[in-house]
């Protein structure tokens, strides 16, 4: 299960992932300078780092060949991952994936500026700003101040209330994206002979455009979600568990 980010930690991803626990073993690892997986700062942390990393795992687990569920970045990462080592993949879920092109993740970029500045979020930050930490108390100003960080990635942002709190390490974030570059993924992703299953919400900040050109390159089924934004699992439990749950395999009995 590859958490997102990129610096972030596999907290956040629960509980709802955990919801396709049964019958099958899921198994979390926080990604290099993320979480508790911190390295110095002159520790390398780019995306043939972050690549390396799973590979050294996978040696470390046992199995010759992975499932991976990616979520967001960690879809990118699962890709990125394929693409290095395909003989090393049995299959892949790819959940909100990441713009597998430079151009898309700045028309996300875009639209999630865009989304964070609408009227209700704004207001609810003022309201939330001129209460303060004296008004709020401590505990719930922080739990508003993680909310708004995420509103834009909702549907209906008062939906980010229930996400489980997570932070991003800015180095981290920072280098595997200066690492990737202008990069596009399109030309070798026709060339993946991996099963896949692409899962994306119709109101994802990422444009569902991109998850329809993602799913026509691997030839994979697209699982379209409506009045779903970034977080299925959040927002669309029995759904995102329905689909997951019949494309993941499970552990022999």
């Amino acid at each position: 299960m590859l958490h997102g980010g990129p610096g972030a930690h596999h907290d956040y991803l629960l509980p709802g992932f955990d919801r396709l626990g049964s019958g099958r073993t899921l198994i979390y690892y926080d990604q290099r300078g993320g979480g508790r997986s911190p390295v110095d700062r002159d520790v390398p942390v780019g995306w043939r780092e972050q690549v390396a990393d799973l590979e050294a795992l996978r040696g470390l687990w046992g199995p010759e060949r992975l499932t991976l569920a990616g979520y967001s970045w960690g879809g990118l990462l699962t890709l990125l991952y394929a693409l290095e080592h395909p003989d090393r993949v049995e299959r892949m879920a790819l959940v909100s994936c990441a713009p597998v092109w430079r151009g898309a993740r700045a028309e996300f970029e875009r639209r999630l500026a865009e989304r964070n500045a609408a009227p209700p979020v704004r207001a609810w930050r003022e309201e939330t700003q001129a209460l303060g930490r004296g008004g709020l108390g401590d505990a719930e100003y922080r739990r508003r101040m993680f909310a708004l960080s995420v509103a834009g990635y909702f549907h209906d942002w008062r939906q980010s209330r229930e996400l489980t709190p997570f932070r991003i390490t800015g180095r981290t974030y920072d280098e595997v994206w200066e690492s990737l570059g202008d990069f596009d993924l399109r030309p070798r992703l026709s060339g993946l002979r991996i099963p896949a299953l692409v899962l994306h919400g119709e109101d994802d900040p990422i444009p569902i455009a991109t998850a329809e050109i993602l799913a026509g390159l691997l030839d994979a089924e697209l699982m379209r979600i409506p009045r779903c934004g970034h977080v299925p699992y959040l927002e669309a439990p029995e759904a995102f568990t329905a689909a997951l749950d019949r494309f993941l395999p499970r552990s022999p009995a």
